[in-house]
């Protein structure tokens, strides 16, 4: 029997937000119906001020799926979009005091669901999100790379148990685990190149050519981060952070936060947002390093 928290039964028997928004406009669906999860997450957005004005989910599911969303909209409301993209299924699992490793899948779908209405009240197509062929690997829960891929990365998975708890893939026929062990390697192999060369911090490669890079390629994907660092920027000043970007080595992106971005765990989220708008604008995932302040600077 599973151990669930006093915050997961509360959620479970009194669900905050289990309601159709009227005049939603962002939506996020994620799972099916036939794979036995599924959730819609509505949101109203004030298209003025980005503002998170209700929430309200429906969800086909156990319950720590229904604990898991009603979570998750009383943890966005009130929330600009760019702060809501910022919280993570551990931040929900957190907010419930822990859910048992074999139900860490239904904060993983609340995640997802958030992260599909944003891009669509924004116009966006999240590339990873799409059924396209040879994409999905496990068909008994409809489950496909891009999802395995930001699991393992966001929670550090390395096994494939953990997989299976986080996302349900290779849990039914396990006809799907060879290629879950496959994909595992991949990442593992992509996560452990060289760490990223850097140097004097920096927004643009223009303006500091001092920056290390391996090659031409990375040159050209400095050139790209650095445009949505300089967009993302305000975002995070409004909260009283900042950010700068040191470098850029194959998948590793360098940057230097600062403020009420640097310490305590908003440095984790903060990263974890960065990570998924630059996977979202430039369409491949990049690992976000912090690179510790250098003492004239914390002084200066």
């Amino acid at each position: 029997m599973w151990n669930y928290s006093e915050k997961v039964k509360d959620h479970f028997f009194n669900p905050r937000n289990a309601k159709v928004v009227e005049n939603a406009n962002a939506v996020g669906d994620v799972g099916s119906l036939s794979c036995g999860d599924a959730l819609r997450l509505m949101l109203k957005v004030n298209p003025q001020t980005d503002v998170i004005e209700d929430a309200g989910f429906q969800t086909f599911g156990c319950g720590s799926a229904i604990a898991s969303s009603s979570a998750l909209t009383e943890m966005i409301i009130g929330h600009t979009l760019a702060e809501a993209s910022k919280v993570t299924n551990q931040d929900i699992a957190k907010y419930l005091d822990g859910l048992p490793a074999e139900k860490m899948h239904c904060s993983v779908m609340g995640q997802e669901a958030l992260h599909v209405a944003i891009a669509q009240f924004r116009g966006e197509t999240i590339e990873q999100h799409e059924q396209e062929e040879g994409a999905l690997v496990c068909r008994c829960f409809a489950v496909d790379e891009g999802m395995i891929t930001r699991a393992v990365r966001t929670n550090h998975l390395t096994t494939l148990a953990e997989v299976v708890n986080y996302t349900k893939a290779g849990g039914a026929c396990a006809s799907c685990h060879e290629k879950i062990e496959a994909l595992l390697a991949k990442i593992k192999m992509e996560d452990e190149q060289p760490e990223v060369a850097t140097g004097k911090a920096t927004t643009t490669a223009e303006t500091h050519p001092e920056i290390v890079v391996a090659n031409k390629q990375d040159q050209k994907t400095l050139a790209a981060v650095a445009k949505v660092v300089e967009k993302l920027r305000p975002s995070l000043q409004a909260d009283g952070g900042d950010i700068e970007l040191v470098g850029v080595r194959g998948n590793e992106v360098a940057v230097m936060l600062s403020g009420n971005c640097q310490g305590c765990m908003m440095t984790d989220m903060t990263l974890g947002w960065l990570s998924q708008q630059l996977m979202e604008q430039l369409g491949h995932y990049y690992r976000l390093v912090n690179v510790a302040m250098e003492p004239s600077a914390q002084t200066a």
